[in-house]
């Protein structure tokens, strides 16, 4: 045991040595405990990291160009045409954000997602409605990539249809559950189909336009029938933009490497850069490819069998075995991509409950070194959201990347204000700011237009998907953004005001001692807890008065007598009850004795509380304590103690 000796005479004993937590159930189903000196061994390289962050972007490849198609599906199949070149221009924005987000990750070596930028740069407005974009966006990337998982499964098997909302949520369970093992053990879970679906991908779209090539791709063997509701719309700008709109979903989980930095190994900035290199190229190269393919082969975007299903069995010529190991890797790729949103959320949500903004359990981390409650309540919110839609990608797409644009908005606006700042700054001079240190920086005007370019582009592309998807359901983010930034203000204020009331500055030290300090004993019945209950009592004062509440007079009289030999002189009050009410009476009566009592006066309500063998048998009992605390809780000068008895 430390002795350690303060100049003011305090001492301070640190026992030495820890205990080891115990073996539970948990541990079978999370693995054992990790200390807190286990963290920096719990990170990743590029390879696991590509896996952990990028399976959402990526993952996007099977569902985005049929996003495309089922908006340009109401002007018929003539206007598939446009989808490549729609595509193109995807790809275009997809290059800026990633330079853009590249140059985050630099500066932001910590991580620098869109939430830390805009409050370093922007202020905490800009940064609560940014955390709220995310925490939308990562909500929905859980229920719109595991809803296109079982989308492709009962593409190969519709029999399980009718079974999908149920396959969704226990799939979202099942993420969660691996996410509490550990972002180590979790990365290298995933790694493996997120590599098996690149394989599958690259050689699926390989052997296509091999085929292409030699002309024996040919078309989509009996395509599902084109879902058209009334006559063909003429093609427009608007239905172009739309379509466009859509298609961004390609671009949801680009902004997670910089969010998920401190998950990489040593130098952290790099790894992170280079894995988000790696994903842009990766992301673009298989959309345009799918895209095109998609073109060739006419496929026809279907609620019934998704455009990857019709692409896999036209260019396998059946539903043979490469076919089911394609349909097999979309799906698992398509539900692990909703790591990338468990790897993320809950990161952000401990920050923002860092800074006040949520509830401090979101900073606690559990035993396996991961923000286990930002887990658990991502699976909650999403399962809720997979129910409620039904597990349909198109209904919950349009709720999807308006919170991902906004957020990328804030994001490269906050950089390009930075870069300003920087280069107003002398060459020697450094700012220390909570997410980095500004320096000034030679290079900080050509930064500045790269993050600048970023944010103008991101802007029009949200301004494009709010306009065009507003009836679809996009207004319904329009509405909730605001909504959690003012829950967000309204818990900072709670935490502001506690601790304004908490502080110890301007203290003048405790007031001087309650001069009185009266007890109520509550007496259910005269027994060996009530007795100890009164020993206590006791102890705090000599003004105890003992409060029976009467139900049932025989039984008031019992107790009175009882009372008479076992209550050491103690006077007691018996309050009539003739509608069997227990609080009741109990509360108004503290009431009296509280609208009498002295300003340095304190009223102690004592409550003997047995505790029974077994935890469940508490369930046979009135938990009085309970509701009391629940009434006096808010009420001040009232302390209510309860005194367990155990039962052995």
């Amino acid at each position: 045991m430390a002795l350690i000796e303060k100049e003011n005479g305090i001492t301070v004993l640190r026992p030495a040595g820890s205990q080891t937590p115990p073996r539970t159930w948990r541990s079978w189903f999370i693995g054992r405990p990790l200390a807190t000196a286990d963290a920096p061994h719990q990170t990743i390289g590029k390879l696991v990291g590509l896996a952990v962050f990028a399976s959402d972007a990526l993952s996007s490849t099977a569902y985005a160009t049929q996003e495309i198609l089922f908006i340009l599906a109401v002007a018929g199949t003539a206007s598939f045409g446009y989808a490549f070149p729609i595509s193109v221009a995807i790809v275009a924005l997809m290059a800026i954000v990633t330079i853009s987000y590249e140059q985050t990750i630099h500066a932001y070596p910590n991580g620098g997602g869109a939430y830390i930028v805009s409050r370093d740069n922007l202020g905490e407005l800009p940064a609560q409605v940014a955390g709220a974009a995310l925490l939308t966006d990562y909500i929905l990337t859980v229920s719109v990539s595991v809803s296109s998982g079982v989308a492709q499964i009962t593409s190969a098997y519709p029999a399980l249809f009718e079974h999908r909302v149920a396959i969704a949520v226990i799939m979202v369970m099942l993420i969660m559950l691996i996410n509490l093992r550990g972002v180590k053990e979790s990365g290298i879970t995933f790694a493996i189909p997120t590599y098996f679906f690149l394989l599958m991908m690259f050689l699926t779209v390989g052997i296509g336009f091999f085929r292409y090539l030699t002309g024996s791709l040919g078309a989509v063997p009996n395509p599902p029938e084109l879902e058209l509701h009334g006559m063909a719309q003429p093609v427009t700008l608007f239905l172009l933009l739309h379509a466009f709109s859509s298609g961004t979903a390609a671009l949801t989980g680009i902004e997670a490497v910089s969010n998920g930095i401190p998950a990489f190994k040593e130098p952290r900035s790099h790894n992170a850069g280079v894995t988000l290199i790696w994903m842009a190229s990766i992301l673009g190269t298989l959309f345009l490819g799918i895209t095109f393919l998609t073109g060739q082969i006419g496929g026809i975007p279907s609620e019934t069998e998704t455009i990857i299903s019709q692409l896999g069995r036209t260019i396998f010529e059946g539903r043979g075995f490469f076919y089911l190991a394609m349909i097999a890797a979309t799906a698992v790729i398509l539900i692990m991509a909703a790591n990338t949103a468990f790897a993320d959320f809950p990161r952000l949500s401990a920050l923002m409950a860092g800074d006040g903004f949520l509830p401090r359990q979101f900073t606690y981390r559990g035993s396996r070194l991961v923000y286990s409650r930002g887990i658990i309540a991502l699976a909650i919110i999403a399962s809720l959201l997979i129910v409620v839609f039904q597990a349909s990608v198109s209904a919950l797409i349009p709720l999807y990347a308006i919170g991902v644009f906004l957020s990328f908005t804030l994001s490269q606006s906050g950089m390009a204000r930075r870069w300003w700042r920087s280069g107003h700054l002398a060459a020697n001079q450094t700012v220390s700011e909570h997410g980095s240190t500004l320096h000034y920086d030679s290079q900080w005007k050509l930064k500045m237009v790269i993050n600048g370019f970023g944010a103008v582009c991101t802007a029009i592309v949200m301004l494009v998907f709010a306009v065009t998807k507003f009836r679809d359901g996009a207004y319904v983010v329009i509405l909730l953004i605001p909504f959690l930034v003012f829950i967000f203000w309204s818990i900072h204020n709670h935490y502001r005001h506690l601790a304004k009331r908490l502080s110890l500055r301007n203290f003048r030290g405790a007031p001087p001692r309650h001069p009185r300090h009266r007890v109520i004993l509550l007496v259910g019945g005269v027994h060996q807890g009530t007795l100890a209950a009164l020993r206590y009592a006791s102890l705090l004062s000599d003004d105890i008065t003992a409060i029976h509440v009467s139900t049932n007079p025989e039984e008031s009289e019992r107790v009175y007598r009882d009372w008479e030999w076992w209550g050491n002189g103690v006077r007691m009050v018996i309050l009539d009850s003739p509608y069997r009410l227990l609080l009741e009476p109990l509360l108004s009566y503290i009431d009296q004795i509280d609208a009498c009592r002295q300003p340095n006066e304190i009223i102690t309500v004592v409550v003997p509380h047995f505790v029974p063998r077994h935890w469940w048998h508490n369930l046979l009992h009135t938990q009085t304590t309970f509701w009391l605390r629940m009434v006096l809780l808010f009420r001040p000068g009232i302390v209510i103690t309860e005194v367990p008895y155990q039962i052995e």
